[in-house]
């Protein structure tokens, strides 16, 4: 699409925007330059915004739609949905039906952007593994701008980014559900159950993630997780370049763990990229996200501008965070772990001796079986709040590893207690972590005000 006359012609057209999250104002502010006009539209009642949030709209000459009934009768000719709004919501299904134009920020991003895109999803890692990526790109004195589902909404400065750059975009299921454009170089960490209070189910939920290698093209690139069977699977659907990443097997394309050291291969040729030693975080889920960015930008970025980054980069806040040491007890920050995959794969794989967890949370309606298998044998105080506690409780006690008192089981009714159990009963030399394995709405608007609660506790112990 040309950028220019698309932009241009918007002029005097309604847009209206869904959601009124922070990341939607630099939106406002970039369509208002182009005369159109604009509806803020949100479910929160007016007194839930700060009044400079509330200014800045009405500067920009944004009329506020607010409050139970922001949807009703919504007269626009472009909608932007957030993207936690359900695509096949009645909502957005009525608004469909009247000839309204529904899209998102990512969706034309992708059909305006100048410049490469590289995109990662999965059910964990994401963040991190976008991260270190573009990490890499920037040692090797690559131009790169983040955003998707992290960093800054990256249509709101398209007309920034050159033909050169290189964009590097994580993606949600809840934003590749309606997109029609892949990236191109698509990067697919793990796919496990998750989401499935939003996902009406997990076929839904597959079909989103799919979306990022759907549509690309025969000159495109895939990198799909070799371990994870579902990953794997849909290998069948790639049309260009295959690559896969593995920590248990030796790929014929792709990066691969080797003893202690990652490799990659190609065409037979392997190459050594770098040790385990040299990677500064730790845990099994961060060698899968290293290999992963290996697999994305072998022939992109020189091997020394991986190496650095391993060495460097210090992990992304809330994910396996050291937050301080107290009395010689150690406490860790892993509110991004809104999974028992995350929780298993993460925090429980990182340190050698049993630990203190702190879990539970909103109920997103996954499983927690593997989950319970695994706590009895990581795991010598389980300390449990929020709405999955009984959940992991039950699989806990009904797994085959667990014996009384193995773990020991506390149920508390928020961080404040969690915090104070755990000092009670921790002894110099623990480890107590905080790793919910669940969502975080039933307390906390998002894992990041989860973190941020518990970090501020822990300071003040």
């Amino acid at each position: 699409m040309e950028k220019e006359f698309f932009l241009k012609s918007l002029k005097d057209k309604t847009v209206a925007f869904l959601g009124l999250g922070v990341s939607n104002l630099p939106l406002v502010h970039f369509f208002a330059k182009y005369g159109v006009k604009i509806l803020a539209c949100d479910k929160h009642e007016k007194d839930f915004f700060s009044d400079q949030f509330i200014e800045e709209l009405k500067t920009e000459g944004a009329a506020l739609r607010l409050g139970e009934n922001y949807l009703k009768d919504l007269n626009a000719d472009i909608v932007f949905r957030t993207p936690g709004m359900p695509f096949f919501s009645n909502e957005l299904n009525k608004i469909k039906k009247s000839g309204v134009v529904i899209t998102s920020e990512m969706e034309v991003f992708f059909d305006l952007c100048p410049c490469k895109i590289l995109a990662v999803t999965g059910s964990d890692g994401k963040t991190t593994t976008t991260t270190i990526i573009s990490e890499m790109l920037k040692a090797a004195g690559k131009t790169v701008h983040l955003g998707g589902n992290i960093g800054k909404p990256l249509l709101s400065i398209v007309n920034k980014i050159k033909p050169q750059d290189i964009a590097v975009v994580e993606l949600s299921s809840f934003q590749l559900i309606s997109m029609r454009k892949s990236p191109d170089v698509a990067v697919i960490t793990n796919i496990e159950a998750n989401h499935l209070d939003v996902h009406k189910d997990m076929d839904e939920y597959i079909n989103a993630k799919k979306n990022i290698i759907l549509h690309q093209n025969a000159f495109s690139k895939a990198v799909l997780n070799f371990d994870n069977k579902l990953t794997r699977k849909l290998s069948e659907l790639v049309r260009g370049q295959k690559l896969f990443f593995s920590r248990k097997e030796r790929c014929k394309n792709g990066a691969f763990l080797d003893g202690n050291d990652i490799y990659f291969s190609k065409n037979k040729e392997i190459l050594k990229i770098m040790s385990v030693k040299d990677i500064h975080l730790k845990g099994k889920h961060n060698l899968e996200n290293y290999l992963a960015a290996v697999s994305s930008l072998y022939e992109i970025v020189n091997i020394e501008a991986m190496q650095k980054v391993a060495k460097e980069f210090e992990g992304v806040e809330h994910r396996s965070e050291f937050i301080r040491k107290i009395n010689g007890v150690k406490y860790y920050n892993d509110s991004i772990a809104s999974s028992p995959t995350r929780t298993i794969k993460g925090t429980l794989s990182i340190f050698p001796d049993k630990i203190i967890l702190i879990a539970g949370g909103y109920d997103k309606k996954i499983p927690f079986d593997k989950l319970g298998e695994v706590i009895p044998q990581k795991v010598k105080v389980l300390i449990l709040m929020g709405q999955t506690a009984e959940n992991i409780k039950s699989a806990v006690k009904c797994s085959s590893e667990y014996s009384k008192n193995n773990p020991r089981i506390i149920k508390v009714k928020d961080m404040e207690k969690a915090l104070s159990v755990a000092k009670s009963v921790a002894k110099s030399g623990d480890i107590v972590s905080l790793s919910p394995a669940s969502a975080s709405f039933d307390l906390y608007k998002d894992f990041v005000q989860r973190g941020e609660h518990f970090k501020k506790i822990v300071k003040n112990l």
